[in-house]
């Protein structure tokens, strides 16, 4: 998403200040509004470079993808607040104290800057709402919320137990691939090792035979010559190629792709659009509970979803619905959801109980998800055999087919 300046004024007329990320200026306005904030100028955010951790203007923690906040530490922040507010301490002092515990420089020094605007009057939500890249629309949202109805504590307790769940959901995922992911990182270090180190001194060997080598051979040596005389190319070629896609994923159009991309991969494409459907059942039913209108809560959500594929049917859905369809018309017209999910969403409807509704499609898809998770490693471990099978096939017949060449010349 891209980067807005905004100048605005709050209920009591003082003017604000800040920078917010979203699709475009109308998503900023609306995000102003629900913090109660009159927009009164709205730009892109002007580039920087030559600053500290840039180069050409690029943010070498987000070219990389490091977070500048953990979800474990989102977690404890939230737990903490939690305690902290239902125990009656005030929310200057509680900031104050999450700070001076906080281990996350970054997070210590966002978290002194939003006490710094809670003592020029800020409400919690607006000075949070100044650091998109710490709290999210969905986090300022519902403390927003909880601001208003006077159920603040809920609202940090609701915010705790999302993150918690998408903890667990990324660290399931992380558990499967493990297993795959080091046997392909063996397969690739093996097959590098081969080419430079075992087959060159074979080559040489069979070379003083002088006979013809069969076809395994004289592939297993073209590849061992093809490392040797073009590894420096080939770094260079994967290290564009991997700059170049991050490059391209970093565009809008480049985003979509590969979003919509991650949905249809093979094994575990399936698996990444079920979570994606749990995240945003859970979080819709969250933002629904604390009094949310529909409409606003599914852009939160489509926000949320961090999958901007996902994000386009969501924000289709809250069109739909602006234009008086039901939620079950616009969920139907989204080709989103099962049948199952769709008449468990009919029911809610019916019953005014959507919300909890949403949690029991949430629930669905992660059991779904536990479901494949726990078989991902035997649907992928055949795929595995079967490359490493082929390696050993080729390196027996193209290494030992000339020796046995060599044992029976030397009998006869």
């Amino acid at each position: 998403m891209a980067s807005f300046d905004f100048v605005g004024r709050d209920s009591a007329g003082a003017q604000i200040k800040g920078k917010i990320e979203a699709a475009n200026a109308g998503a900023v306005a609306e995000q102003l509004s629900r913090q109660q904030i009159i927009p009164l100028k709205i730009e892109p955010a002007k580039k920087t470079s030559g600053a500290a951790g840039d180069v050409a203007g690029i943010d070498l923690a987000e070219l990389f993808g490091s977070a500048p906040v953990s979800l474990d530490e989102l977690i404890v922040f939230c737990r903490q607040m939690y305690a902290l507010v239902r125990s009656g301490v005030p929310i200057l002092r509680s900031i104050h104290g999450m700070a001076d515990s906080s281990s996350n420089a970054k997070l210590k020094e966002v978290l002194h800057q939003v006490a710094a605007q809670l003592e020029g009057g800020y409400a919690l939500s607006s000075a949070l709402n100044q650091h998109p890249r710490f709290f999210s629309p969905l986090f300022v949202s519902l403390i927003h919320v909880g601001e208003n109805t006077g159920q603040l504590e809920e609202a940090f307790a609701k915010l705790a137990s999302y993150f918690e769940r998408e903890q667990e959901t990324r660290k399931r995922i992380k558990t499967a691939l493990r297993y795959p992911s080091f046997v392909l990182i063996a397969i690739a270090a093996a097959v590098v090792i081969l080419n430079i180190f075992v087959i060159p001194t074979f080559a040489d060997m069979f070379s003083k035979l002088g006979a013809e080598l069969p076809w395994a051979t004289r592939a297993l040596i073209a590849s061992s010559n093809f490392f040797l005389d073009y590894w420096p190319h080939m770094l260079i070629g994967i290290l564009a190629l991997v700059f170049g896609i991050r490059a391209y994923v970093r565009t809008e159009k480049g985003k979509l792709n590969w979003d919509k991309l991650k949905t249809r991969l093979p094994i575990v494409g399936s698996i990444i659009e079920r979570s994606i459907l749990a995240r945003f059942s859970h979080s819709f039913a969250i933002v629904l509970k604390a009094g949310v209108p529909m409409t606003t809560g599914l852009t939160l959500v489509s926000e949320a979803v961090d999958n901007t594929y996902m994000a386009k049917k969501i924000v289709a859905m809250r069109s739909a619905i602006e234009s008086g369809e039901s939620l079950l018309r616009s969920a139907v017209a989204s080709t989103l959801f099962t049948p199952l999910v769709l008449q468990m969403i009919a029911v809610g409807e019916e019953t005014g109980r959507v919300d909890e509704l949403l949690e029991e499609v949430g629930e669905y898809y992660e059991r779904e998800v536990d479901y494949d998770l726990s078989t991902l490693t035997a649907k992928i471990e055949p795929i595995l055999i079967a490359i490493v099978a082929a390696m050993v096939l080729v390196l027996a017949l193209g290494i030992f087919t000339p020796m046995w060449d060599m044992m029976s010349a030397f009998k006869g």
